[in-house]
């Protein structure tokens, strides 16, 4: 007799695969609504044994939920435009919402806030304050006393003039009535105080303008470190051969004192700064200099020059409180005019990490330090902060996001700080009655000299770090 073939048992759930969700911790990743919040906690307290009620978390459990609270508020930030810079200690409150909700009434003004698609970061600025907060790392401590002091005599404090620079082949160069001296010293300047005690120097005077009526009112060295640029009161212009101590070339073509300067285009071309408010564009190829340019935006005095690390861009301040940006490809008018100062801008620095960004600082009457973004345009900085002294220099390390900042009336201090934070790591007291009206950095991008008062001092504000390997697709890269 022939068995009847029994077929399979239907499935019960057909074909479709569902999950069960049973066991998944939504709580951990999600904030959760105070119902579930109150019942999950009733429950955990009922079925837990009854000597770890007062049980205290350990330090994994903490570093656990800050690192989830961290993950969950970044996402916060830059999904539903939060603003939370601060890692919360203790767990969600009752009264914060899922964070897949959306409310299209706290969506603010686009294009003037933080969450521009033009920003230079990937992330928007609270997003960045919330992991600089609690990822922070030790801050190095920075020594209050200087290196190293000189007497500088007839050193001339004027805010509108550049008087000191430190060359790329270890010289300071400073101008002192009208004169231009020069420190070298062929020892390597290290950070430690021990070895800079016995760090002497050579001293030797590279030029004379031969006139107490035109002394010397600013000098520039070029990126080789070869040649120094020295201009006058009367707006003459001298190259010199610092190596030769021999004078290379002469320009005319200022009707008043030249107050800054700055080199560019592989030391072939000299950006000069006067206070018949232009700035003067030389090329030092050809013999007598030719004056390819002459830029003239400004109303006031120019008091500061720079151009940017690719050397694409020009920044010029003045004593008419106005900060500009040249191009090189359309040097007959400005690309880029900035009027939020109050007072004269003297100090002006680009960012060598983040391409387009630029540091300025105004007088007594402004008090602040404010940050641009060159590549978008806007009209309005991207970042500030109040210093409550007259801002005199800028300066950004080379090897971390730090910036320096020195101060004259009325503090006289010397500030160092963190990017983008904006938060003081240092600062050093240049003396009661002493303005560091000068600044520049060494060559190895961690000591700074600061001038005023008819003295010289050395610092030690920035660390060396060990250089990391960096993406060929690094956007920020300057090439």
């Amino acid at each position: 007799m022939e068995r009847k073939q029994q077929t399979p048992p239907k499935p019960r759930h057909g074909d479709r695969f569902i999950p069960t969700r049973a066991g998944n911790t939504w709580d951990t990743c999600f904030p959760v609504s105070p119902a579930s919040s109150t019942s999950s906690s009733a429950k955990d307290l009922a079925t837990r044994p009854l000597g770890s009620w007062n049980k205290q978390p350990t330090a994994n459990d903490t570093n656990c939920n800050n690192g989830q609270g961290v993950y969950s508020n970044l996402l916060k930030n830059e999904v539903l435009r939060d603003q939370i810079e601060n890692v919360p200690v203790l767990s969600p409150s009752p009264t914060s919402r899922k964070l897949f909700k959306f409310d299209s009434s706290e969506r603010s003004n686009f294009l003037n806030s933080a969450w521009s698609p033009y920003s230079l970061s990937p992330i928007n600025a609270n997003s960045a304050q919330l992991l600089n907060h609690s990822y922070s790392k030790g801050v190095s401590k920075i020594s209050k006393v200087p290196l190293k002091a000189l007497d500088a005599p007839q050193l001339r404090e004027d805010f509108c003039l550049n008087l000191v620079d430190w060359s790329s082949k270890n010289s300071v160069a400073v101008g002192l009535g009208e004169s231009v001296w020069l420190w070298s010293t062929n020892q390597n300047l290290t950070t430690d105080h021990r070895q800079w005690t016995g760090v002497t120097g050579e001293v030797t005077q590279l030029c004379d303008t031969g006139s107490w009526r035109n002394p010397v009112s600013s000098i520039a060295w070029n990126e080789k470190g070869t040649h120094l640029a020295v201009g006058t009161e009367t707006g003459l212009v001298q190259v010199w051969d610092a190596a030769r101590e021999t004078l290379v070339n002469t320009i005319w073509g200022h009707t008043a004192r030249v107050g800054t300067m700055a080199w560019s285009q592989g030391d072939t071309m000299l950006s000069t700064g006067s206070r018949d408010c232009c700035i003067n564009q030389s090329d030092l190829r050809t013999n007598p200099v030719i004056i390819e340019n002459q830029l003239a935006a400004h109303t006031g005095e120019i008091c500061g020059l720079a151009w940017s690390p690719d050397k694409e861009l020009l920044a010029s301040g003045g004593n008419d409180n106005v900060l500009n940006v040249w191009s090189v490809r359309h040097s007959e008018r400005t690309i880029l005019t900035y009027r939020e100062h109050t007072a004269a801008v003297r100090a002006i620095a680009w960012s060598p990490h983040q391409y387009g960004l630029l540091a300025s600082g105004g007088g007594f009457a402004d008090e602040t330090i404010r940050f641009w973004n060159t590549i978008t345009g806007q009209a309005k900085s991207i970042r500030s902060i109040t210093t409550d002294s007259q801002v005199c220099n800028l300066a950004w390390s080379p090897h971390s996001a730090e910036f320096v900042s020195t101060h004259g009336y009325s503090t006289h201090l010397i500030k160092v700080w963190k990017y983008p934070s904006l938060e003081k790591i240092g600062e050093l007291d240049n003396g009661r009655y002493d303005r560091a009206m000068y600044l520049s950095m060494s060559p190895r991008g961690e000591n700074i000299v600061t001038g005023g008062y008819e003295t010289l001092r050395f610092w030690n504000v920035f660390k060396k770090r060990k250089d990391k390997r960096r993406s060929e697709l690094d956007l920020y890269k300057i090439r």
